[in-house]
């Protein structure tokens, strides 16, 4: 059993070591070697554990949907009334103040980036945006049915919301003084509540 946990933490810091080298130098650079040096361990140690730098950011996907997840449960709470739900999952994602993760922020931005040229990199981040669009998409669906809303425009909708994210990740990360601060998540509850009252009834 404790052998089982000392793989699971160890696991977890290369995981956590790639995330740091990714936030601060991108993908490509994330070598074996830098993430061993940022994990402070032999880069030997890090293919006892993982296969390879993919399977590694395989880990980290999954660490930063369950970060992400996790900080969604936490703004939720006990609400169950559609639209705060919605509203709850935009600040999850784009709120400031506790919770908010600036480093996986950035590092999501940069896999965004590799995914473009590498297509080992674009399978992990297109299942990590597939999970992604389809919560949204649920989350939209229930809003606009408690709304007396068509619900077939919420796969639209949310892939709007889902750019308006990901456009939002991009500039905090490139832009810091540039976006007027927490601006992302008003704009984007005040789009999903706008698109909700336009959209037809069934």
């Amino acid at each position: 059993m404790a052998r089982s946990s000392n793989t699971e933490a160890r696991r977890a810091e290369i995981t956590g070591a790639l995330l740091a080298v990714i936030a601060r130098h991108g993908y490509e650079k994330a070598t074996i070697q830098a993430i061993a040096a940022q994990a402070g361990l032999a880069p030997g140690l890090i293919h006892y554990h993982f296969k390879n730098k993919q399977e590694i950011l395989v880990s980290l996907i999954a660490a930063m949907a369950a970060a992400a997840n996790a900080r969604y449960a936490a703004v939720l709470g006990d609400q169950v009334e559609p639209a705060a739900r919605l509203r709850a999952y935009l600040h999850a994602r784009l709120g400031l103040g506790e919770g908010a993760a600036p480093e996986i922020v950035a590092a999501w931005v940069m896999i965004g980036a590799e995914a473009v040229r590498q297509p080992e990199v674009r399978a992990v981040y297109q299942r990590m945006v597939a999970d992604e669009l389809a919560l949204l998409t649920t989350l939209l669906a229930d809003s606009l049915h408690a709304a007396g809303r068509a619900t077939e425009v919420a796969a639209p909708l949310a892939a709007g919301l889902a750019a308006l994210i990901a456009g939002a990740y991009q500039l905090s990360s490139a832009t810091t003084d540039v976006m007027p601060r927490g601006y992302a998540a008003e704009a984007a509850t005040r789009y999903a509540e706008l698109a909700v009252a336009a959209a037809p009834r069934p």
